[in-house]
């Protein structure tokens, strides 16, 4: 499956509320799975971690950063972190069947939709810049939201790539980029200056002569009684935490204080820990994936097998999702499944001809889109009954209730809708590709047929039951005669 990560900044950190809201609103689009939260007072920010396939990350970050437009406002913003924006940064970050240049093409999209709807200057950063000097997230950000306020439409150097030529008045100006996995990893130190601090920060980063891929900078928790080095790492592979951890140490203690504390913001990759764990052990020849136990389980747990079991155990629970319409278009997915792998042996048989094997080609690109199509409506279809549930929550009397039932009852069809849609388009190039199959794969064939035919038939039992619950006659009437000319179209075929 396509994944990326996206790990949008804001400036935010001590209103629960307003952080709620932000999540939520990323959290709300189909196929987004939020990983982590993150806020801290003293920086005011808010770091969300959240995987979905691309164009659903796309959604949920222009979601989300419409959501921090309207509850931000950047002119009363007091924080230790610099920061340009109500959402301040948006990186892309490939994860799995997903490239850099998927990543600074999704940047690109959300940039200028962001500029054109939100109506808020948009620079493109790090892989996806369209200037070297912009490639440096601190270039970008030079002068912070004030200082790009005075510049912004007077000096062509920081005239945005999508948006405006000017500040928005409370919002400020986003970095939307493409990136690689990075680690913000903050080190407090007690016993030292804030001049000191800077002088440590200053040694240890990349620009300073120190440690490569690392950048610092000193930040006053005075509150708390540190100075700290808040560093990003940009590649752990070429400076491991150990060395960052052992030169902030080594700084901090010949300017008489000492490490009282770290902090992990966000997300970092296990082989960073299993890595700064072995230096500490000093354990030679130690192999994490021969030597960890979760490696060697997860090793086991990576098979088809288990996944099938996993699949099966969701739906066996007694919680209201998945239910049958996700039950539908996984049965359409595994049936378009079935059908890509028959047409790829029929590809590579020597029976089939030139032109034969294009036809085939097509078919296959074709049952993989639709395979993911309905790989998604599988979460949809669970995410639009989470909201029926939450609809029904809200006490009989709040006269919110009925218009939110009336909503989340319609949605819950909708997605069926398009299950069956799209199950009845596979049937269609199933149908195309029998007859260019080879032999050996008829069984296969015939089983997908049979899999794609009941996914429209439970699909549409979900329609029906979700439209009973529809009070509006119009809707329903509505939804009912697309299930027909639906159900109509299969008994065609």
């Amino acid at each position: 499956m396509k994944l990326v990560e996206c790990v949008p900044n804001f400036s935010e950190g001590r209103d629960k509320a307003k952080v709620e809201s932000i999540v939520s609103a990323a959290r709300e689009v189909p196929g987004v799975r939020v990983l982590d939260v993150e806020t801290d007072p003293d920086h005011h920010r808010c770091v969300l971690s959240f995987v979905a396939p691309p164009e659903a990350a796309l959604e949920a970050a222009f979601r989300s950063a419409r959501k921090a437009r309207e509850l931000i406002d950047l002119t009363v913003h007091k924080g230790e972190h610099p920061r340009m924006g109500a959402v301040d940064v948006i990186p892309f970050i490939p994860v799995s069947q997903t490239s850099i240049a998927d990543c600074a093409s999704l940047a690109e999209k959300l940039g200028e939709r962001i500029g054109r709807e939100l109506e808020i200057p948009v620079y493109l950063y790090d892989r996806a810049a369209k200037r070297p000097e912009r490639q440096d997230l601190a270039n970008v950000r030079k002068g912070q939201f004030e200082g790009l306020r005075d510049e912004i439409g007077k000096n062509p150097e920081r005239d945005p790539d999508f948006g405006p030529k000017r500040i928005h008045p409370t919002a400020g100006a986003v970095a939307v980029g493409a990136r690689e996995q990075i680690i913000n990893f903050n080190v407090n130190l007690s016993g030292v200056s804030m001049e000191q601090g800077k002088a440590i920060a200053k040694k240890v980063r990349a620009s300073g002569g120190g440690l490569p891929c690392l950048r610092a900078k000193e930040i006053d928790l005075a509150a708390k009684g540190f100075v700290q080095v808040s560093t990003v790492l940009t590649d752990c592979t070429r400076t491991p935490l150990a060395a960052v951890y052992d030169a902030i140490d080594a700084e901090a203690k010949a300017a008489g204080g000492r490490i009282a504390a770290t902090e992990i913001i966000g997300l970092l990759p296990r082989k960073a820990l299993i890595d700064f764990s072995a230096a500490r052990l000093k354990a030679e020849g130690f192999d994490p994936s021969a030597q960890v136990l979760e490696e060697r389980l997860e090793g086991i747990e990576r098979g088809w097998e288990s996944a099938a079991m996993r699949m099966t155990e969701a739906f066996a629970d007694v919680s209201p999702t998945p239910g049958g319409g996700s039950a539908a278009a996984v049965s359409g997915a595994l049936a378009c499944a079935l059908a890509q792998m028959a047409s790829g042996v029929s590809v590579r048989s020597k029976k089939a001809d030139e032109a034969r094997k294009v036809l085939l080609a097509g078919a296959i690109q074709a049952f993989d889109a639709l395979r993911q199509r309905l790989h998604r409506l599988a979460g949809e279809d669970a995410a639009s009954f989470d909201g029926v549930m939450e609809a029904l929550k809200i006490p009989k009397e709040d006269p919110r209730r009925a218009p939110a039932m009336a909503g989340a009852f319609e949605r819950a069809a909708e997605v069926p809708l398009k299950t069956a849609a799209a199950s009845l388009e596979a049937l269609e190039k199933l149908q195309a590709a029998e007859g260019l199959a080879v032999g050996s794969v008829a069984s296969d064939m015939n089983c997908a047929r049979h899999l794609l035919r009941a996914a429209v038939l439970c699909a549409l039992e979900n329609v029906r039951i979700n439209v009973s619950s529809i009070r509006d006659p119009g809707a329903a009437q509505r939804l009912t005669e697309r299930a027909r000319a639906l159900e109509d179209e299969l008994k065609r075929r």
